[in-house]
């Protein structure tokens, strides 16, 4: 059974899997990038090296040299425009950039494979740094695709069809924990140990983490190193080194999955609010209008004009706290999947040393993350697992 798990192919994780949302990293910029986000369900969008032009589409003798350069989301935007509070021209440009401006560093993140790929590999891919596996969709010989409305998006820059008409999906850590769940038995008696029998609690890699009380704006390249490699950053009390502070109590975290769930307007609060109000900020369906008058004001303190023609430009409700049903603005809600509002929440997901792998895994899944902080007795940080750990546990227990 083993040995049959890991002959499995990707595309068999690819089943029902609807095609990527796409972008041309050559034309597309941060505004188009905007809308295409708010347009979707999907918290994520792919960037591609290709021009989705259709007009070469029935030419099958164009080869199809589509790459996909990686993956943005609302957060990106988000820490990207929180740098621009100066003037409203200068914010003006950085909507008129290019999309690349969005795209992290690290170009392994995404990492192509055919759909013939074997899922041993495709783990070790994962194990080794990669977060998302860009597969093609197979379709049956002779089989022509009917035009549907939902074919191509509304955007004229954004498409679901590449060259020669091909269609991609990505697969991710998550996708492959849900396929081996499927035949979880396999796995007996792991999963009913707990995390600290089984030496998966990870305390050495370098976490992320902020102080309360520091800046929002202080966070943002720990935010996009949060995004780039799929956890949060912890918001803790006393200090943010887990080396000189042994024994730090958790307060919250900012996950990136939430801020993605904002608007662009949210780039004024990292720019003006201590992590911990940020967190406050952006939980739940959308700041209060006491907040959104909070930010304002320091922003004219601080003279940012650009951040605050966003804010002001966005508007969309003049509603006192008292007079609004819920207290919440209207101009923060955007088109995201329940999945994706799931994850709008400040407190940290933790478990302790004795939970099982089985809990911790299901505990990850039930909030759309890749991982689960660990605590002792006294809630103070003693690591984190994630479904990396995990995948590399399941990968030494199936080759044994």
């Amino acid at each position: 059974m083993a040995i049959t798990l890991l002959s499995h192919e990707v595309s068999d994780l690819c089943i029902g899997k609807p095609p990527l949302r796409c972008l041309s990293a050559v034309t597309a910029t941060v505004a188009d990038a905007i809308a295409a986000l708010k347009s979707s369900d999907d918290p994520f969008l792919s960037l591609w090296s290709c021009n989705h032009d259709e007009t070469n589409d029935d030419d099958d003798n164009k080869k199809c040299d589509c790459e996909c350069l990686g993956k943005i989301c609302m957060a990106d935007v988000i820490c990207y425009l929180s740098k621009f509070d100066n003037k409203v021209l200068s914010l003006y440009s950085a909507f008129n950039a290019s999309v690349s401006v969005l795209l992290p560093k690290c170009r392994s993140i995404v990492v192509h494979v055919q759909s013939s790929c074997k899922l041993a590999k495709a783990i070790d891919l994962i194990t080794g740094g990669a977060q998302n596996l860009i597969v093609p969709i197979q379709t049956k010989r002779g089989q022509h695709k009917v035009p549907t409305r939902n074919a191509v998006v509304s955007l004229t820059t954004t498409t679901t069809t590449h060259k020669n008409s091909r269609q991609f999906c990505w697969i991710t850590q998550e996708d492959i924990i849900r396929f081996f769940l499927g035949s979880i038995s396999v796995f007996s008696p792991l999963t009913s140990m707990s995390i600290s029998e089984l030496g998966v609690i990870n305390s050495t890699r370098a976490f992320l983490a902020v102080d309360y009380y520091s800046s929002a704006a202080s966070a943002i390249t720990a935010i996009s190193l949060a995004i780039a490699n799929n956890i949060s950053v912890l918001v803790v009390d006393g200090g943010c080194d887990v080396v000189e502070y042994p024994r730090i109590a958790l307060i919250g975290e900012i996950l990136p999955m939430t801020l993605a769930c904002c608007d662009e307007t949210a780039a004024a609060a990292v720019a003006t609010l201590s992590a911990g109000e940020l967190v406050t900020y952006i939980e739940g369906s959308g700041p209060l209008e006491s907040h959104v008058r909070v930010v304002r004001n320091r922003l004219e303190e601080k003279g940012m004009v650009g951040l605050i023609s966003l804010v002001d430009s966005l508007s969309g409700s003049s509603l006192s706290d008292e007079e609004s049903p819920t207290g919440r603005t209207k101009s923060y809600g955007r088109s995201v999947s329940r999945a994706a509002r799931m994850a709008r929440k400040s407190v940290a997901i933790v478990c302790n040393r004795e939970s099982s792998l089985m809990a911790v895994m299901i505990q990850a899944i039930a909030h759309r993350v890749s991982y689960v902080w660990v605590v002792d007795e006294d809630g103070c940080f003693i690591g984190m697992v994630t479904f990396v750990d995990i995948l590399k546990l399941f990968r030494v227990f199936l080759d044994d």
